[in-house]
């Protein structure tokens, strides 16, 4: 057994916050992550900062890697430049051995940079569950024989490149859990490991295996009660891939499928995590593994008229976050108001590892040693070049560039139904934190970049 500890890393795709059995939500099946919770320490208020693409996962697994703040990344993205040290590579270069399995949605290279050893690596967004086109690890990272998925969010486009590639008939969830638990099976003892597996579930289309789609009913699944028909703003995003999902307008009979069947896949990819822990436990390493088990965005299923992540909106920014093992608290559910971003920094101070200067971050290691410590008293967030908002955890004001402006009170109105912005007694919140909203633009960078030029632009009034 290794002296430091070692990483496991359990990364979903568009999981929201809210869908954790032992977190609040009775209908989902998630016996696996329900145990994670009580062993470890949940963050309940873990947000991304948004994304400056329709392909909100590819900014949001930038700022995972590098820590990085949303308008200090390289292309919303698409590529991780050598300036940016990855976690991968900050561990690697620590003497981690850097294993990864699933989807890297940032590039070639810099997978290459960051990992020691991997197989089933899936370049791109979004795919077929059941076929795959994924590829073995090369050393050399020489991947340009291999088939490559143009992101249909940013090209109508779907291409593969000649080549070898694996078709694996097996779902993705499973090919990238076994292909885990075979890295666990045949290492090497000796140097401590950081396994990234990251899954492509359950993001759409949402296929999964039969037996867990049965233990959903649709009819008996709670429409949300911020279900509409439609969406009454102008998000800039109202038409894109994600919202023709769904016929418009809206319908319950829908949309309850939609939930039974993003439920379902969340209940297997449960399923796959508790294999994992199991396998951990059968090697000896589960005692000395950290747990790290989060998403990449949330997604609206129904709220709001919505279906994608496209919007900031608690149930697109929020996201599942727990952290389990040595080093981390039991039992416990922490509410300080933190970034997926902050875990880069974390990890490298639970194994005593030095954070690198590209790092922006901050650890999340004060709010392990005393729940009440936080280390943010207020979040930016962004879309594209339409939407802006910022929260402190109880007030959310969110600004559209069309003009509109929402406000809620969070701890009286969870749900975001009741904007407060048009209320006369909303004038002096307003007055309060419309600087604040321009502030954080200014800290941010978000004035220099192409997209927030154009939204702060159109909403120049913002500025007076």
């Amino acid at each position: 057994m290794s002296a430091r500890p070692n990483i496991l890393f359990f990364f979903t795709d568009d999981q929201r916050f809210d869908t954790i059995h032992a977190l609040g939500n009775a209908q989902i099946h998630t016996p696996h992550l329900d145990q994670l919770a009580a062993a470890g320490t949940v963050f309940t208020r873990a947000h991304i900062p948004g994304g400056t693409s329709g392909a909100v996962c590819m900014p949001s697994r930038a700022m995972l890697h590098t820590g990085r703040t949303l308008f200090h990344i390289e292309r919303e993205g698409q590529e991780i430049p050598a300036a940016h040290t990855t976690l991968g590579e900050c561990l690697k270069q620590a003497g981690y051995a850097t294993f990864g399995t699933g989807k890297w949605h940032n590039g070639k290279a810099s997978y290459a940079r960051s990992h020691t050893a991997g197989d089933e690596i899936f370049f791109g967004g979004m795919g077929d569950h059941w076929n795959v086109p994924a590829c073995h690890y090369n050393p050399e990272g020489r991947y340009e024989q291999y088939p490559f998925i143009r992101d249909p969010y940013l090209s109508n486009k779907i291409e593969f490149q000649d080549g070898e590639h694996i078709q694996s008939g097996q779902h993705s969830t499973d090919l990238f859990t076994n292909t885990a638990i075979e890295f666990l099976n045949k290492r090497e003892a000796g140097s401590p490991f950081y396994m990234y597996v990251s899954l492509m579930a359950p993001h759409d289309p949402r296929t999964m295996p039969d037996k867990y789609l049965r233990m959903y009913d649709p009819a008996r699944i709670d429409l949300p009660q911020n279900f509409m028909t439609g969406h009454p703003i102008d998000t800039g995003a109202l038409k894109i891939r994600d919202e023709r999902l769904a016929a418009f307008p809206r319908q319950p009979q829908e949309i309850r499928r939609h939930i039974a069947e993003y439920y379902a896949m969340i209940t297997h990819l449960d399923a796959a995590f508790g294999r994992l822990v199991a396998a951990l436990r059968t090697t000896g390493e589960l005692n000395n593994t950290i747990i790290a088990f989060a998403g990449d965005n949330g997604l609206a299923v129904g709220q709001h008229g919505l279906m994608g992540k496209q919007n900031l909106y608690d149930h697109s920014v929020r996201v599942p976050l727990i952290l389990a093992g040595p080093g981390i608290p039991p039992g416990r559910k922490q509410d300080a108001l933190v970034y997926l971003l902050d875990i880069f920094p974390t990890l490298c101070d639970l194994t005593n590892v030095k954070t690198p200067t590209s790092v922006e971050g901050k650890s999340l290691l004060p709010c392990l040693n005393d729940p009440n410590t936080g280390i943010r008293d207020i979040l930016y967030l962004a879309y594209g070049d339409t939407i802006r908002g910022i929260t402190d955890g109880r007030h959310k004001l969110i600004e559209y560039a069309c003009g509109v402006s929402q406000l809620f009170d969070l701890s009286q109105d969870p749900l975001e139904l009741h904007n407060l912005a048009d209320k006369d007694q909303s004038h002096a919140m307003l007055t309060e934190m419309r600087p604040k909203l321009v502030r954080l633009a200014e800290q941010w960078n978000d004035m220099d970049h192409p997209t927030g030029k154009e939204f702060w632009r159109q909403r120049s009034d913002l500025r007076k």
